[in-house]
């Protein structure tokens, strides 16, 4: 109960701008969550999309692909399409890169969208707290101005402690969101990596399954 009552007194103390940083707060988790959700549901999908999809790449069974890539929403589902069709009007290794390449710039804003938004929270946050503790500060000297000398000192103290509850409370909020931040970020990468390299992959099992084909 004392630290319920201990936080109630903090965030109270702090003045107006406390408030706008918990929206904040609010917004950053609730973005926060849902990527890391997204994330980590995409990267399931793509992987159990890829293994099923490897055994019919190298066995050649390229309509069992189509369809399977057809079903899927995975975000490799539409990069490989996006392969094959190329595939099947062109068998040159370039045209059916440059087409796996526009399928990824679809997939990566999917993939990194509302994430930067975190960073931009994390920043208005710790603005918001300073000049929470700066309105403070002015309302703190305009108050004592006038009061009896033998009290300024006294009053003046109080009042800046209360004030910088904002700046402290606004750097509570942004170091987390700055965390998950990176978090995100560095999941989101791992997964761009992996597309990459999925691409990579299936276009070297096209590129030598029409090779052979073409040799015979």
């Amino acid at each position: 109960m004392d630290i319920y009552n201990t936080i109630v007194g903090f965030f109270q103390s702090g003045g107006l701008f406390m408030y706008p940083i918990v929206v904040i707060l609010a917004l950053g988790m609730t973005i926060a969550i849902e990527r890391y959700i997204y994330l980590s549901i995409a990267r399931t999908s793509n992987q159990r999309l890829w293994k099923k999809l490897m055994p019919l790449l190298q066995q050649g069974n390229h309509q069992q692909v189509a369809a399977a890539l057809g079903k899927s929403r995975a975000a490799i589902s539409r990069i490989l399409a996006y392969g094959l069709n190329r595939a099947q009007s062109s068998r040159r290794r370039d045209d059916v890169e440059i087409a796996m390449e526009e399928g990824l710039m679809e997939a990566v804003p999917e993939l990194e969208k509302r994430t930067p938004y975190l960073a931009t929270f994390a920043n208005i946050a710790t603005l918001l707290g300073l000049l929470g503790t700066i309105i403070g500060l002015i309302q703190a000297f305009t108050a004592v101005s006038n009061a009896n000398p033998a009290e300024k000192a006294d009053m003046l103290s109080a009042s800046i402690s209360v004030a910088m509850n904002t700046t402290a409370f606004g750097l509570m909020v942004a170091i987390p969101l700055l965390l998950v931040y990176a978090v995100l970020q560095t999941k989101t990468t791992q997964l761009v990596d992996s597309l990459e390299m999925a691409s990579v992959k299936f276009l070297n099992i096209l590129t030598d399954r029409f090779a052979s084909e073409s040799s015979t």
